[in-house]
């Protein structure tokens, strides 16, 4: 036997990125749901990492309002380390910085997020806003010209009838993976699901080193988004609606 027979395969890395929207119109029961129900999924997140032979899932959040900034700005964070710090909101809502930061970190260069030594499965991206963006069209144009970003998992969360569902839209490159929640019970559950399922669907089935495979991840999880969004909408409390 070999020395090295015993040695186990290191682990590929797959990164969660949160986007989410800090601006003025977030504060109260939104921001408030964001950031308890994060503190809620990262456990589940951890088991799920624990259990995948094939990924370690990692954390990478950038939050947005008057600019852009990330809380792991030094690269994502294994979920197991990750401890969330709760957002506060206020100022404008500048989605177009927010593509920017998100276009530099999906890089495999010695400052970007995808460096793995290992390799990097294509990532999932979270979005969640509940504004109307100024000035986005050529920063987004950029950011879906990357590879990485054009094979992640994307979806986006609208809270509230004030979000613009068309840009919500154009950032994951179709409506079906744009979903719009009233109240604070929604919210909590897309945050759930969405976090979960496309941190397991994006962490299976793609090559090292390169971003492949996300047509077909991506198309995966709409199916299932589909499948809750028909769930939810069953089991929805009469008195919830509207609570924004």
């Amino acid at each position: 036997m070999s020395l090295t027979d015993n040695v186990p395969i290191p682990r590929k890395t797959m990164v969660l990125f949160f986007m989410i929207d800090t601006s003025w119109s977030m504060r109260g029961a939104k921001i408030d749901a964001v950031n308890s129900t994060i503190k809620e999924v990262i456990p589940e997140l951890e088991n799920l990492s624990d259990a995948n032979a094939d990924a370690q899932i990692k954390i990478a959040t950038l939050a947005f309002s008057t600019g852009a900034r990330w809380l792991t700005p030094r690269g994502p964070i294994a979920v197991e380390n990750y401890v969330w710090k709760d957002l506060t909101a206020q100022g404008l809502t500048d989605f177009g910085d927010a593509c920017v930061e998100l276009n530099q970190k999906l890089s495999t260069s010695v400052t970007g997020f995808m460096r793995e030594a290992t390799g990097s499965f294509a990532p999932a991206i979270f979005l969640l806003s509940d504004g109307r963006p100024g000035s986005y069209k050529k920063k987004l144009g950029e950011l879906r010209k990357n590879d990485w970003f054009r094979k992640a998992i994307k979806v986006a969360v609208a809270i509230g009838n004030d979000a613009d569902c068309s840009i919500l839209a154009e950032f994951t490159g179709t409506g079906e993976t744009v979903v719009t929640v009233h109240n604070v019970a929604m919210l909590k559950k897309m945050i759930k699901f969405v976090s979960v399922r496309a941190s397991e669907v994006a962490s299976k089935n793609a090559n090292v080193g390169s971003p492949e495979g996300g047509d077909s991840k991506q198309a995966a999880f709409i199916d299932e988004l589909n499948n809750f969004k028909v769930e939810a909408a069953a089991s929805a409390d009469a008195g919830e609606d509207d609570e924004w």
